[in-house]
């Protein structure tokens, strides 16, 4: 066989639909958790929506409490401080409500709690996650409130070394939640701006999964379609958040996007990943500025494929027509050209490219660059040299 031996799996059960919130009490207790921690970001939790929920599961009879100290690049502190609090209340599972980093971080206390390794040496690098004590880990149910990580059907966590400020993809394959509850009602409240973000943080993990050279043929069908559902409604769930439609295709597409990236990631991450460490940027709104030019500078290895993908989206032009629709795309949900744009300077360039080159993303991408390469795409990300 030409083939290359491969092991493909697809992830979590998924709940969809408008109002289905309120069905998880029930999901806590159908997955043996009496005394759930609710995980989610400071602005989350001073919302009506989320006292609403927490209200719901305590007249269940949960024994839920609330953790939302967590930034939105998360740090280490921040897990460590959700540990602290699943201990004293003697927690037994999570629920993961927001977006990437209430996910991320709820994930994660899921899995830490437990153990007695540094979260760091779990980080996703061949077999490290066997280091874990895997019965220690709790369940998870995730519920999203943004359209962009797809962090509620993966098996990883993303969390910012205090020393080196790179980020670290954490994994195991037992904190993939064992619900993802979608729930579009969920997202409507959220900005114009933010939808846009996360928006375009799906579309980057669908396109550099589809672009990716490792064969997982279920993965990149999911990835294409994936990227239709977000050419047909980001747009529109920037412009009218109050479109159930638009945003819970927008969630699937989210799913999507997160299910396909077990193919591989890219460039695109592998640049936003040091970008968003040292500046501390939103990792979607980085995606989002920096995918036409990794697009462009990847073009010999991928032109055929994303002609295929033109054709299947209905974009005239191949490559090129691709491109100009990226451009559009990002034009009209109000995603800036370039770096400059959101206060990123060439000081640190050095700094980006040696992270670049050794992130895990890195290895997904069509073409292997090297640090000098990668040193002068960004510094196009950051000037606007397309």
């Amino acid at each position: 066989m030409t083939i290359p031996n491969r092991n493909i799996n697809f992830p979590t059960a998924i709940k969809f639909g408008a109002g289905r919130v309120k069905e998880l009490a029930e999901l806590c207790q159908a997955n043996g958790i009496k005394r759930p921690l609710f995980v989610t970001d400071p602005g989350l939790a001073q919302m009506p929506m989320a006292a609403a929920i927490l209200a719901d599961l305590k007249k269940a009879g949960l024994g839920v409490a609330l953790f939302s100290d967590v930034r939105p690049n998360p740090v280490e502190a921040n897990l460590q401080a959700g540990i602290k609090a699943f201990k004293a209340g003697k927690h037994d599972g999570v629920i993961a409500f927001g977006g990437g980093s209430g996910l991320d971080i709820g994930k994660l206390i899921a899995l830490m709690h437990g153990q007695k390794i540094s979260v760091f040496d779990l980080e996703d690098i061949g077999d490290w996650w066997t280091r874990a004590d895997a019965a220690k880990i709790v369940p998870i149910i995730a519920v999203p409130t943004t359209a962009g990580t797809g962090s509620e059907v993966g098996r990883a966590g993303v969390v910012t070394h205090p020393e080196t400020h790179e980020k670290k993809i954490i994994f195991h394959p037992a904190i993939m939640p064992k619900v993802a509850l979608l729930d579009p009602e969920l997202s409507v409240g959220l900005p114009p701006k933010l939808t846009a973000a996360t928006g375009m943080d799906a579309l980057a993990h669908c396109l550099e999964s589809y672009c990716a050279p490792f064969y997982h043929p279920l993965a990149k069908g999911v990835a294409l379609e994936g990227m239709l559902l977000i050419k047909e409604n980001l747009a529109k769930a920037v412009k009218k958040g109050a479109d159930i439609d638009a945003r819970g295709n927008m969630l699937v597409a989210s799913s999507m996007g997160a299910t396909a990236f077990q193919r591989g990631l890219g460039a695109i991450h592998a640049l936003s990943h040091p970008f968003g460490g040292l500046y501390d940027a939103h990792h979607g709104l980085l995606n989002g500025i920096v995918m036409p030019y990794v697009l462009k500078a990847n073009r010999k290895k991928i032109e055929k494929d994303i002609e295929r993908a033109a054709a299947y989206l209905g974009i005239k032009g191949g490559f090129n027509g691709f491109l100009k629709w990226i451009l559009a795309l990002r034009k009209e949900v109000g995603i800036p050209h370039k770096l400059a744009d959101i206060g990123i300077d060439t000081k640190r360039l050095d700094e980006v490219a040696k992270m670049a080159i050794k992130d895990p993303s890195a290895g997904g991408n069509p073409i292997q660059f090297s640090e000098k390469q990668y040193k002068a795409l960004a510094k196009k990300c950051v000037t606007g040299d397309l």
